[in-house]
């Protein structure tokens, strides 16, 4: 049976505040809603799609965060994934894409005959969708990234990137790492029976050492990344009213050329 691992990550729900905490300026996880990455369940949606095609491959999600990411875990097992595992470390606090892909790579050797991995194009709380790519570099292995479509057979992935320049069909020799965009799929809504399944399916727990990274190698002491500052959001202010006394489309030409928006 082949493997098809799914990359998911826990982040701050969009409609509640988000913030920096004010020493280090890492994401403030205590004060913030914790969700699920929406664009993990595309990621999920096309690895279960991939197993419809074909009931021999298995679902591992993985993940790398706090202890508090099992609830991200249980997300994708609720929606058809088939187990789980968790790298969770004090020592990972404040590792950047560059530390989060290292410990990622190594977290991969605990699984064997891996087909594909799969991943969202971006996350909503970093966006730096460089995850595939350090991945792809770290093993060796290649990476087609922003599909928005996608399938695998007779050892190879195929799919379509969606580009300024156009739609081009792009396929590489499996293992490959994968990213598809949120135009790739609609994920369906884990209903009560995926939900109570997921409760029983394993998450596999492991810290560093497990998978021999070393503690020098991540977190925030060794991130080549770092946030200097941070800045509240601007509180939204009234907008401008034009009254059309005749001129009104020379006003509105003279607002957007003020706000370089021509």
């Amino acid at each position: 049976m082949s493997n098809i691992v799914v990359l998911v990550k826990q982040v701050p729900d969009t409609y509640s505040e988000r913030k920096l905490t004010d020493d280090d300026f890492t994401l403030d996880r205590e004060n913030s809603d914790a969700i699920l990455d929406e664009i993990n369940e595309n990621a999920v949606e096309a690895a279960l799609k991939l197993k419809e095609a074909d009931g021999s491959r298995n679902i591992i999600v993985l993940s790398v965060g706090p202890a508090g990411a099992t609830s991200a875990l249980r997300k994708a097992l609720s929606l058809g994934a088939d187990e789980g595992i968790l790298v969770t470390d004090d020592a990972l606090a404040g590792s950047d894409a560059l530390g989060t892909a290292w410990t990622l790579s190594n977290a991969l050797n605990q699984v064997e005959d891996i087909e594909i991995i799969l991943a969202g194009n971006a996350s909503t709380d970093g966006g730096a969708g460089a995850v595939p790519g350090l991945l792809s570099e770290y093993r060796q292995i290649p990476a087609v990234t922003n599909l928005r479509s996608l399938a695998v057979e007779g050892g190879k992935v195929t799919g379509e990137r969606v580009t300024e320049d156009g739609i081009f069909t792009v396929e590489a020799p499996t293992p490959a790492i994968v990213s598809v965009t949120e135009k790739a799929n609609t994920p369906r809504v884990p209903n009560f029976k995926g939900i109570m399944a997921a409760k029983k399916k394993t998450i596999r727990e492991l810290g560093i050492g497990d998978i021999g990274v070393a503690a020098e190698n991540v977190g925030l002491g060794a991130a080549a990344t770092k946030v200097t500052a941070s800045a509240p959001k601007a509180e939204k202010t009234a907008g401008e009213i034009v009254t059309d006394e005749g001129n009104g489309g020379v006003q509105l030409v003279e607002f957007l050329a003020k706000q370089k928006l021509i």
